[in-house]
């Protein structure tokens, strides 16, 4: 069975949970890899694993409400953050620093925009929400060899594994589908999340590192997206209630906000990835899994970088790690 709304007006509650995980640890600036950092083992080493705990309440067939709760568990090892004073790495020693608890929390509620009854075929559902600042902005770990003699001190972490941004922020999303036929069917989903805050105050310790990177001292509250689309093919003559999916998706971090502004510390930049799916469907529960593999990968240059590019008359632009690919799996139950 292709994808389809809920054509009932029988309320219901619908009990999800989703786990991702991926390793990100290509540099890239702009859409070129840095392969000397894998040669010279000077890459950053991000592990991200995460658990949404998502709960719905179907109130008809056309509306419905929800509420995600995230947990998160990260492990960051590197070398620059534990040694590295002005440009310079006094101990080349490879570190490691965790973050782990509650994520922020979102609420949304979800409308389809026509008669499920009547459109069988395909349908249009739009969701506004909004998402508080639940999660640790501020998480802290121990750097090593940054203090007197060598020692370790408690800093915070990079922002990479921060569990929160900080921010009250509001998110607008858009998911449709179309059966072509009884097994062939097309569909897109598209997420923004508007953060309207600038910064959340939080040091990042970069000024230290160099003198550089002195207007990257805060982190900032970057706004975030989702885009994914393909088509989907039911293989229900074989195994009732499977479907397997192909499709592009699309996430990244802007450089500019919609609303509010877009300086500080964010490490912008976007993934294409290619995106195979399978789906097992009963009356009761679902079980998916997904693997976007990454196909490009590009660091754009941010506010910051552009305003060092100005100060120091020289094109700058930091880098970020990107994963080959992730895995996402969960399972949905409908009581």
């Amino acid at each position: 069975m292709l994808a389809h709304a809920d054509s009932t007006d029988h309320q219901q509650w619908v009990l999800t949970t989703s786990a991702r995980y991926f390793k990100s640890f290509r540099h890239f600036s702009g859409t070129e890899e840095n392969k000397d950092r894998l040669k010279q083992h000077t890459e950053v080493i991000n592990h991200t694993a995460s658990l949404d705990i998502n709960l719905t309440r179907i109130l008809n067939d056309r509306w419905s409400i929800m509420i995600d709760l995230p947990v998160i568990s990260n492990a960051r090892s590197s070398l620059y953050e534990h040694g590295l004073i002005n440009g310079v790495n006094n101990f080349n020693q490879r570190h490691s620093t965790h973050s782990f608890g509650i994520g922020d929390m979102r609420i949304a509620a979800y409308h389809w925009l026509f008669d499920p009854k009547k459109s069988t075929r395909g349908n249009i559902q739009l969701g506004l929400g909004i998402k508080l600042p639940t999660g640790d902005y501020d998480y802290q770990d121990y750097w090593y060899n940054v203090g007197p003699n060598g020692s370790k001190e408690l800093r915070t972490v990079d922002q990479s594994i921060q569990l929160g941004d900080g921010g009250t922020g509001f998110t607008v999303e858009a998911n449709t589908y179309y059966n072509v036929s009884h097994n062939f069917g097309v569909y897109a989903n598209f997420y923004y999340l508007v953060n309207p805050r600038e910064q959340n105050g939080v040091r990042t310790y970069r000024e230290t590192l160099s003198p550089r990177l002195a207007n990257e001292a805060i982190m900032s509250v970057p706004d975030q997206y989702m885009a994914r689309g393909g088509f989907s093919y039911s293989l229900s003559n074989v195994v009732r209630g499977l479907t397997v999916a192909a499709g592009a998706r699309l996430e990244g971090i802007p450089v500019h906000d919609i609303v509010g502004g877009s300086g500080d510390f964010r490490r912008p930049g976007y993934v294409w990835s290619a995106e195979p799916s399978i789906n097992y469907t009963t009356k009761k529960y679902s079980i998916y899994v997904s693997v976007p593999i990454a196909l490009a990968r590009n660091r754009t240059q941010s506010v910051t970088d552009k305003e060092n590019s100005a100060t120091y008359n020289t094109y700058i632009r930091g880098d970020a790690a990107f994963a080959d690919y992730s895995v996402n799996a969960g399972i949905s139950f409908k009581f």
